[in-house]
């Protein structure tokens, strides 16, 4: 088994088929694309490929550390839209295919008149180990 992350952008992916931002969505759209991910979620959990999901809002902050005794230096909230991350899944598959078909599937999850938002998912493998030197 390996862990993948299945992580969605805002912005900065390529352009999806559907790509009508969700705060036009009506309602019903918005409550049947959650119910989608959560099954999705629910049935991945059965099949002990689920690990974690999380959704994250549209700002944030940049942060670093400053030197002993300094408080974090702080920027923000501002992010280029290629950085702009909206959440993800992390799955436990057994194979690179099955993660590939995985995240096909989630990228079906309905959006706008509750077709298909066909939205780019980034398949992100965790490290197993630090790589070697």
């Amino acid at each position: 088994m390996a862990k993948y992350l299945l992580l969605k952008h805002y912005r900065g992916a390529p352009e999806p088929p559907n790509d009508v931002p969700m705060t036009e969505w009506a309602p019903e759209e918005v409550s049947a694309h959650i119910r989608y991910m959560n099954d999705f979620a629910d049935r991945l959990a059965e099949s002990g490929e689920f690990v974690a999901s999380y959704a994250l809002s549209e700002s944030g902050t940049w942060v670093r550390y400053d030197g002993d005794g300094r408080p974090p230096l702080t920027r923000g909230p501002f992010s280029e839209d290629k950085d702009l991350v909206a959440g993800g899944m992390i799955i436990d598959t057994a194979t690179y295919e099955r993660a590939l078909e995985l995240a096909a599937e989630l990228s079906a999850a309905p959006g706008a008149g509750g077709e298909p938002i066909g939205e780019w998912l980034e398949l992100r493998p965790f490290l197993e180990s630090p790589p070697a030197d």
